[in-house]
């Protein structure tokens, strides 16, 4: 099947390129995976393959307690999100793939537009809130994290923090804020701001930080790092990643600022799944989601990754703003699977030299 688009760029060799790009996604470094079996017939009842773009440290403890309730033996192929999506789309039919485990919307997005995902059961869909899932039913959301500011607090009190990504475009920020813009989460922020503002609003953004002297970093972690150091005031993250710092010392000089705005700069993200038409047995699969949609699963991210629980009635972790206090934008995360659009419009303002 061929993905061209308008554009004469297809989505699988853009999904490559944005793989080979990403070489460096946070929290998604390729890891040692088993082999996966080669026939469609070690796919029995009783084993499931998934393919995560979730690092192993922080989803296999989950899946292990998934197997151990069910009996379902998981074989799991880890990697980095838009490695995995491309590889979905190269190995068409022939995918040993049943879900895919992705760390954002957007890559989500682009394998639906594929036409790759199976309509997922309505007892499904319901246990999250529609914006935290496919509108055509075919990718729930598993955990939310949200864009903030990361500050430094020996320099900045929270009220001299912007609430808007266009007030870092100004003389008092230039060489003071961070961004990662080979990272897969910041990437989706800028699709939300195409989605939002429109493409030449978002192109004037990104050429402004430029010219604002904007410092890059490979991801978020080492800009929470920078920021903490004083190297920089504040860097655009994900929200969780500070509290990794926190939690091994209390009196990092580093903080999150939700920005107030309710542009794309303050968009909640998720990690979702899908199960794949290539899968033998959509039994195990959507156990595997109900798992990951249940109380257990659904604490463990609030309490032990930092994530926004999107089931609701779960407790989020009390160090974290609640979500019904976050002044989103009005976004559908669908709109996030122009992953093409956004790796174009970064290479040709020079954000990726």
């Amino acid at each position: 099947m061929n993905f061209l688009r308008p554009s004469g760029i297809s989505l699988l060799g853009t999904l490559v390129l944005l793989a080979v790009a990403l070489a460096a996604v946070a929290c998604q470094s390729p890891l040692p995976t088993p082999p996966l079996s080669d026939s469609p017939e070690a796919s029995d009842a009783q084993t499931l393959v998934v393919y995560s773009g979730r690092n192993e440290n922080l989803v296999g403890p989950l899946i292990q307690r998934f197997q151990e309730q069910t009996g379902i033996q998981v074989e799991v192929r880890y990697g980095g999100t838009a490695e995995l999506a491309a590889t979905v789309l190269e190995e068409g039919a022939n995918s040993p793939a049943e879900v895919f485990y992705g760390q954002d919307a957007g890559a989500l997005g682009a394998l639906e537009r594929a036409g790759r995902f199976v309509a997922l059961p309505s007892e499904i869909l319901e246990r999250v809130e529609p914006r935290f899932r496919s509108r055509e039913g075919r990718w729930v959301g598993i955990s939310g994290r949200a864009r903030v500011f990361v500050y430094n607090t020996d320099a900045l009190a929270e009220d001299q923090v912007p609430d808007s990504i266009w007030e870092l475009t100004e003389p008092q920020w230039k060489g003071q804020v961070g961004w990662a813009p080979t990272n897969g989460s910041f990437q989706a922020f800028v699709t939300g701001l195409r989605a939002l503002e429109g493409e030449e609003r978002a192109r004037e953004w990104l050429l402004a930080m430029l010219a604002n002297d904007v410092q890059s970093y490979p991801k978020n972690t080492p800009i929470v790092e920078a920021t903490g150091r004083g190297e920089i005031l504040l860097g655009l993250v994900n929200h969780y990643y500070l509290f990794r710092f926190l939690a091994e010392d209390p009196n990092f000089p580093a903080r999150n600022h939700y920005p107030e705005s309710g542009d794309a700069g303050a968009m909640i993200n998720v990690a979702g799944v899908g199960i794949l038409d290539t899968a033998h047995n959509t039994e195990n699969a959507e156990a595997f989601v109900r798992f990951l949609l249940s109380e257990e699963a659904q604490s463990y991210f609030a309490n032990e990754t930092y994530e926004y629980p999107l089931v609701p009635g779960i407790p989020t972790h009390p160090l974290l703003k609640p979500l019904s206090e976050i002044r989103t934008p009005d976004l559908d995360l669908s709109d996030l699977e122009d992953l093409e659009g956004t790796l174009r419009l970064l290479q040709e303002v020079g954000a990726l030299d």
